[in-house]
């Protein structure tokens, strides 16, 4: 559409977006009374837009005008939620700077909004102060309470909570001043019952629960510290499972449902996993997908298997596999029985989830007992998640997005939404609106479904306070889309990494957020952007290039299982003021306006679907689809548009003289193998064929010069 300015918009130019002459005319005559008040292109002007005038029933077309048109001459990063003073100090974060704000920042400290860039800093320079703060807001217990917060050792990153003991599962059961046992938990509601009341379950329900499952773990005579699998959908069974494995002392080995059986071993075998929880298959509206027998292909060891409909006694189980009620029978006599927590270190295991690098195998990333503290802190903190709220984020414990999820709805006394189904339809948009959910959590490509399908239309998304965002990157058209379902709420982008048990980047409740942009590094974290000779720009100079972290990052990883931490992370990497900087190697971009932006990685590991992945991983599969392909390079490319990579293979021959196979043909090839062989979410979009790669001079391939070939290709105008 033809931009035009806030006051060059006429009642006819609304009429044209398929509105009534009669709203048409109420419409504009608000919009000049707007304008009139705040200006053509102020930020203020867009608020009470946003405020008065639009709502989910208008056609997203006429959204886009009003947005547009504000911003015509704005510039960059035009925000598109303000906060309200009167809001703010009814956050987390905007509650306790007005109590301590002048402890804190002292004389500095102005109100929460003016000075949250203050403490953010402060996050940094005072450890000590600010984590012990934030641990004593959410309530963590500890057996035995840490020497100090932070003691900086001959590791880079620090030791964390020295000497402390404690159990990250109980605290999540445990009775506090955020919960009773009569509050509601979990809320969810399965697939095709989208007409049913909703599920829930109380603290006491959960508990008696959880603790049931750990003394039949218990029973198995597993050793203090046994690595036991979960390939499962993100359901209640399966959270319960994930809670009882780490309140006995074990360690949860994440496995994704989505796995094909070459990965599922993979990660059976790094983490040396003794036991395996599964479900038979798994529902997904019409279809049924087999999920006990990829575990059984991929040599798993003892599997606990849940029956997902049906009696027990119609599955058919492996020797030395034990059903659900089989598994539980022998401890019925202990329901109710609180158990006795497993204490560990702050540094024990309690998570091995799989990142992937730039080899073959995947990093076996540890979490430890300060992992979950970590997700729970940046969820006070950036998604102000608080006692009564409700929090729902389509994921799975495979993924850190779902031990983040537990530990940031348990620890902050919120309720967990699970829907038992695909997220894509109706029937989630229903659930979000009976559960009356307050946090969304979302990923680009699954807000670009809802926006291409309307299937959120007729549902009552008021009850939101804000969305969180993570995993791709996101666009601002689809974006804009989202905050009108929810009559514009902020959407927090959030970004970070298995690694770091959290996010690095963020956006917040008390700072103007722009679409597609991150607001501030996390708290406790320092962001630095590498020039070209590989040493950190002047920190608040606006500038683009690989990332960096500060090294001193609560939560973050301290080993991998079958990597060198130190030679990923750290090696080769510059100082700043006498302490080696953390890899990172997302490339981004800071602006004028003091605003993120993600552009890809900086390696050759690309993003897709909100999975990382190495192109070594892909190619070695496409490699093998035709025998006359001497070699491929796998790249993300961003679309034209913006939005998540897209995955292109360049395709090399043996014999350049012999006819090439048609790209669409193998585009469908290697996509059956990459879903069948590695993941049966990823989708090449695209073919490229190549007389041969771009190399260094020794001999490496430059993904990046592809990248940028095919970035330019997409890009370039179709005449």
């Amino acid at each position: 559409m033809a931009l035009k300015s806030l006051d060059s918009i006429t009642p006819s130019d609304i009429e044209s977006l398929g509105v009534t002459p009669e709203d048409a005319a109420t419409l504009h005559q608000l919009l000049k009374e707007i304008v009139a008040t705040h200006g053509v292109g102020t930020p203020a002007a867009w608020h009470n837009i946003t405020k008065r005038l639009l709502s989910p029933h208008l056609p997203f077309s006429f959204h886009q005008m009003l947005y547009y048109g504000c911003y015509k001459s704005y510039g960059p990063d035009p925000p598109a939620w303000i906060p309200d003073p009167e809001i703010s100090v009814l956050t987390n974060v905007g509650q306790l700077l007005e109590r301590r704000g002048k402890e804190f920042l002292g004389s500095a400290y102005k109100d929460p909004i003016t000075s949250f860039s203050d403490f953010q800093k402060f996050s940094v320079s005072n450890p000590e102060v600010y984590w012990r703060t934030v641990l004593d807001e959410i309530d963590v217990s500890f057996s035995v309470p840490p020497k100090c917060i932070l003691h900086e050792c001959t590791y880079p990153g620090g030791q964390w909570l020295p000497e402390a003991s404690i159990n990250p599962a109980k605290n999540c059961l445990a009775i506090n001043s955020r919960r009773s046992l009569d509050d509601t938990v979990i809320i969810w509601r399965d697939e095709l019952h989208d007409d049913l009341p909703l599920h829930k379950m109380t603290l006491k329900e959960l508990r008696e629960e959880v603790w049931l499952v750990a003394y039949a773990l218990q029973a198995l005579g597993l050793e203090k510290g046994s690595s036991i699998a979960i390939d499962m959908p993100m359901n209640v069974k399966s959270v319960v499972i994930y809670l009882a494995i780490v309140l006995a002392g074990c360690v949860v080995v994440s496995i994704a449902d989505s796995f094909a059986v070459p990965e599922i071993s993979t990660r059976l075998k790094i983490s040396k996993a003794k036991v395996i929880f599964t479900q038979d298959l798994i529902i997904r509206g019409d279809k049924t997908i087999p999920l006990y027998s990829r575990i059984l292909d991929a040599e798993s060891p003892m599997a606990i298997v849940i029956p997902t409909r049906g009696p027990e006694s119609s599955m058919k189980l492996r020797n030395g596999d034990l059903s659900w009620c089989d598994f539980l029978e022998g401890v019925d006599s202990l329901k109710g029985k609180e158990f006795v927590a497993v204490e560990q270190p702050a540094e024990a295991f309690t998570n091995i989830l799989f990142s992937s690098g730039t080899t073959g195998d995947p990093k076996a990333i540890p979490w430890t007992n300060v992992t979950p503290l970590k997700a729970a802190a940046d969820a006070w903190c950036h998604l102000d998640i608080r006692k009564g709220d409700v929090v729902a984020w389509p994921t799975n414990l495979g993924w850190m997005m779902g031990p983040w999820l537990v530990y940031a709805s348990f620890l902050n006394g919120a309720s967990m939404a699970l829907y038992c189904g695909s997220p894509l339809g109706t029937g989630f948009a229903k659930l979000v609106q009976d559960a009356k959910v307050t946090m969304l959590g979302v990923i680009p490509s699954l807000v670009r479904t809802w926006k291409s399908t309307n299937s959120t239309a007729g549902y009552d998304w008021s009850s939101i306070r804000c969305f969180g965002s993570t995993g791709e990157a996101s666009n601002v058209d689809e974006y804009l889309w989202l905050m009108g379902r929810a009559h514009y709420k902020p959407i927090i982008e959030y970004c970070g990494g298995t690694e770091i048990g959290g996010g690095f980047v963020s956006g917040s409740l008390l700072q103007a957020q722009s679409l597609a942009a991150f607001s501030t590094p996390v708290m406790g974290c320092t962001l630095f952007i590498l020039g070209d000779d590989g040493y950190p720009i002047p920190q608040n100079v606006p500038g683009m290039g690989e990332l960096a972290l500060g090294p001193l990052m609560f939560g973050s990883s301290i080993t991998l299982l079958n990597a060198d931490h130190h030679n990923v992370y750290f090696k080769d990497m510059p100082l700043w003021n006498g302490k080696v900087l953390r890899r990172h190697g997302d490339v981004f971009e800071l602006t004028s306006r003091g605003y993120y932006h993600a552009h890809g990685r900086a390696d050759d590991t690309m993003n897709l679907g909100g999975i990382k992945v190495s192109s070594v991983e892909i190619e070695r599969i496409c490699n093998g689809v035709d025998s006359n392909i001497l070699e491929t390079a796998a790249t993300g490319v961003p679309p034209a548009g913006g939005g998540p990579e897209q995955l292109v293979i360049a395709v090399v021959f043996k014999d350049p003289n012999k006819p090439s196979p048609d790209p669409h043909q193998l585009r469908l090839s290697f996509n059956s193998a990459l879903q069948k062989t590695l993941n049966p979410l990823f989708k090449v979009s695209r073919v490229e064929l190549l007389s041969s790669l771009p190399r260094t001079a020794s001999n490496k391939v430059m993904r990046r010069v592809l990248r940028k070939q095919f970035s330019d290709r997409s890009q370039s105008p179709k005449l």
